[in-house]
C-alpha cells in the first residue's frame, strides 16, 4: 500500500473528470503530476502540483485548474478538505481513518511494506569496491563498499534484479609490485634480512603470505631470478589478497555475486572485440590530440594514436585507446570490460568510484553509450573521502597495513552495524567525518543510536506487555480497534509511516540509499516524540494499566514503527537492536 500513489490516482481520476466536463483539454500528459507531503505540515497532509504543471499545456490559469480540481476532490470520502494555496498548489487533508488503517496495513505486510515493483525486474549491475588486489581494504573502500551494497539492496527492494560485481584490477604493474613484496617476505621467512625499497608494500599483512609460500614451495624460489618466480608468485599473491579482501567485505556482511578479472581481458580478444564494435560504428580513428591544457607547445610532442570519438557521445575530448608504440592505454581494457557488461544484457549499469576518478566519468559514459547504441544507461557514483577522528584528533594509521587505516580497523573499533549506518548518513559525494567516539555516543546527535534506540524501545514495550499478560502478537495487533489513535502525535507517526513506500521509490530512482538513513532518523524522532509526550499525557502511553484493548491499539502503532525501521535497516545492512547496552 502506497497512500501517496492512491491519492495521486485519485487526482488523475478527477483531472480526467475535468477533461470530460470540458474544463480541461484532452490529451494532457500527467507524467509530472505529483502528490507529496507539503513543505509545511500545517498546510495539510498531502499537496499536488497538478494545476501548476498542467496550466501551460492546458492554456489555463493555474488557480482556475486548482479550484476546479479542489471541488472534485472534496466529493471523495477520503478527503476532508482541498484548499488552493499560492499561485495554484493544492493542499489536501485526509480522513483520520486512513492513517489508522495504514498501521494495520504495515503489520499485515511486515517488512515487505514499502517494497515496490518500480524496477519491474530490470537487470542492473552494480560494480563497487574494485580495489587493487594488493592488500587489505582501507577506510575509503569501506565507504564505497557500504554504499554499493546498500544501493544494491535498495534496488532489490524496489523490484530490480541486481548483481553485485567486483572488478579485480589484476592486469597492471601493481600486481608485479605485490609479487616482489611477497617474495621479500618469503625470503624473510627463510631467515634472510630484507629491505623494502620505495614502491614495495611493507605492510605486516604480507608476513603470513610469505610464510605460507615457504610452507608450500620450500626453498625453490630462494635466490632465484624474477624470471623463475614472478609469474607464479604474482598469481599466488593476488589470490591470497582476494581472499583477504573477501574476508574484509564479509566482516561488513557484504558478499559479491560476480568477480571479473582485468587479466582475463588480455590475450583473449575481448579488447579487440570491443574496439572492433566501436570501429564498425565509425568511432575509431588514427589522429593526433591537442596538447593538454597548461602545456607549452615546446613541451608537447604530437604523436599519432588510435583514438575513440568519445566527443560524439558527450565527452569533452576524444580519448586514446592505443599508444603510438602499439600498446593499449588504460582506457582500452575499461572499454572492453564495459563491453562485456553490455553484452551480458543488463538494462542499466552503475559504477561506484572513489573521488579521485572524477576524470573518468564522461569518458566511461561515452564508451557505454557508444557500445550500447545509447540503450544501456551508465550511472557513475563518486564516493568522497572519509576523515577519521578519535577524541577529536586525527586517527593514526594502521600498523598492520603500514600506510593507512583498514576496513578491519573501523569494524573492530565500532562494529559492522555502526560502521555501515554512519557511512550512509551523508550523500556519497559529500565528505564524511567519522569520529570513533561520537559514533558510539548514546545521544540524539548520534543517528545510529537514535534509530536503534527507537527499535529497542518498541521491543521493550512488547516485553513489558507480555509481563502484563497482554497479547501482542501481530495477529492480535492487526485486529485491534485503532479508532482511539487520534492524538496529533500518534497521527504524525502514522503519517511518517505512510511516507516509507514513496521514499523507497525515490531513493531507488535516484540511486541514493542515504535517503533511507535520513528517513529512519525522522521516523525514530516521531516515535521518541510520542514516547516523551506520554510523560506529560498518560493516555498516550503505549501501556495502559488494566486496559488490554487500548494498550494493543497503541502498541500496534509502535510495532508498525519497528517493522519499518527493521525494513530500512535491512536495506542498509544493519541488524535492528532489541535492547540497548
Amino acid at each position: 500500500m502506497n497512500l501517496f500513489t492512491d491519492i495521486r490516482a485519485l487526482v488523475v481520476e478527477k483531472l480526467d473528470d475535468l477533461v470530460a466536463d470540458g474544463v480541461l483539454p484532452a490529451g494532457l500528459d500527467y507524467t509530472n503530476v505529483a502528490v507529496e507531503p507539503p513543505r509545511d505540515a500545517l498546510h495539510g497532509d498531502m499537496a499536488t502540483n497538478a494545476a501548476m504543471v498542467l496550466a501551460k499545456p492546458a492554456k489555463c490559469k493555474p488557480r482556475d485548474i486548482a479550484e476546479a480540481l479542489a471541488a472534485k476532490l472534496a466529493d471523495d470520502p477520503r478527503i476532508t478538505t482541498a484548499e488552493v494555496a499560492g499561485p495554484g498548489f493544492l493542499n489536501m487533508r485526509l480522513e483520520v481513518y486512513l492513517w489508522q488503517s495504514l498501521v494495520t496495513n504495515v503489520l499485515e505486510h511486515g517488512t515487505t511494506y514499502g517494497q515496490s515493483d518500480v524496477g519491474q525486474g530490470k537487470r542492473i549491475n552494480v560494480e563497487f569496491v574494485s580495489a587493487n588486489p594488493t592488500g587489505p581494504l582501507h577506510v575509503g573502500h569501506t565507504r564505497g563498499a557500504v554504499f554499493g551494497d546498500a544501493l544494491a539492496s535498495l534496488l532489490d527492494y524496489a523490484g530490480y534484479d541486481v548483481d553485485r560485481e567486483y572488478y579485480i584490477n589484476d592486469g597492471g604493474a601493481q600486481v608485479d609490485v605485490l609479487a616482489r613484496s611477497v617474495y621479500l617476505r618469503y625470503l624473510e621467512a627463510h631467515g634472510q634480512d630484507v629491505a623494502f625499497e620505495d614502491g614495495t608494500y611493507p605492510g605486516e599483512y604480507l608476513i603470513d603470505v610469505g610464510h605460507e609460500l615457504k610452507a608450500e614451495k620450500g626453498d625453490v624460489y630462494v635466490d632465484q631470478p624474477e624470471s623463475v618466480w614472478l609469474s607464479e608468485i604474482r598469481e599466488y599473491a593476488s589470490n591470497k589478497m582476494m581472499d583477504l579482501i573477501c574476508a574484509d567485505l564479509a566482516s561488513l556482511g557484504i558478499k559479491m555475486d560476480v568477480f571479473f578479472s582485468e587479466k582475463s581481458l588480455y590475450g583473449t580478444g575481448l579488447i579487440e572485440a570491443a574496439l572492433k564494435s566501436l570501429e564498425d560504428k565509425g568511432l575509431i580513428y588514427e589522429g593526433v590530440l591537442e596538447p593538454p591544457k597548461g602545456k607549452k607547445p615546446e613541451d608537447w610532442e604530437p604523436r599519432e594514436q588510435t583514438l575513440f570519438k568519445s566527443t560524439e557521445h558527450g565527452d569533452d575530448v576524444d580519448r586514446p585507446v592505443k599508444k603510438s608504440d602499439g600498446s593499449w592505454t588504460y582506457f582500452a581494457p575499461d572499454i572492453a570490460y564495459h563491453y562485456d557488461k553490455v553484452t551480458r544484457g543488463y538494462d542499466a549499469l552503475i559504477d561506484i568510484f572513489g573521488a579521485d576518478h572524477g576524470g573518468y566519468v564522461k569518458r566511461m559514459k561515452a564508451a557505454v553509450s557508444a557500445l550500447s547504441d545509447g540503450k544501456t544507461p551508465l550511472d557513475i557514483k563518486l564516493t568522497q573521502l572519509v576523515k577519521l577522528y578519535k577524541n577529536g584528533e586525527p586517527f593514526k594509521m594502521s600498523k598492520r597495513a603500514g600506510t593507512f587505516v583498514t576496513l578491519r580497523d573501523v569494524v573492530e573499533q565500532v562494529g559492522p552495524d555502526v560502521a555501515r549506518f554512519v557511512m550512509l548518513t551523508r550523500k556519497n559525494d559529500a565528505t564524511l567525518d567519522f569520529d570513533f567516539d561520537k559514533v558510539l555516543e548514546q545521544s540524539r546527535d548520534n543517528p545510529v543510536f537514535y534509530v536503534q534506540y527507537a527499535h529497542a524501545r518498541v521491543c521493550s514495550v512488547l516485553r513489558k506487555a507480555g509481563e502484563m499478560d497482554f497479547a501482542v502478537d501481530d495477529a492480535t495487533l492487526m485486529a485491534a480497534d485503532l479508532s482511539n489513535l487520534s492524538h496529533e502525535s500518534e497521527i504524525n507517526v502514522a503519517k511518517k509511516l505512510a511516507e516509507w513506500p514513496r521514499l523507497v521509490e525515490i531513493a531507488a530512482r535516484t540511486h541514493e540509499p542515504h535517503r533511507v538513513a535520513f528517513y529512519l532518523y525522522e521516523l525514530a524522532s516521531e516515535l521518541h516524540g510520542l514516547w516523551n509526550k506520554g510523560n506529560e499525557l498518560p493516555e498516550l502511553r503505549f501501556l495502559q494499566e488494566g486496559d488490554a484493548a487500548t494498550s494493543q491499539s497503541k502498541i500496534a502503532l509502535a510495532r508498525a514503527v519497528a517493522v519499518v525501521i527493521s525494513a530500512g535497516l535491512g536495506i542498509l545492512g544493519v541488524t535492528p537492536a532489541e535492547e540497548m547496552r
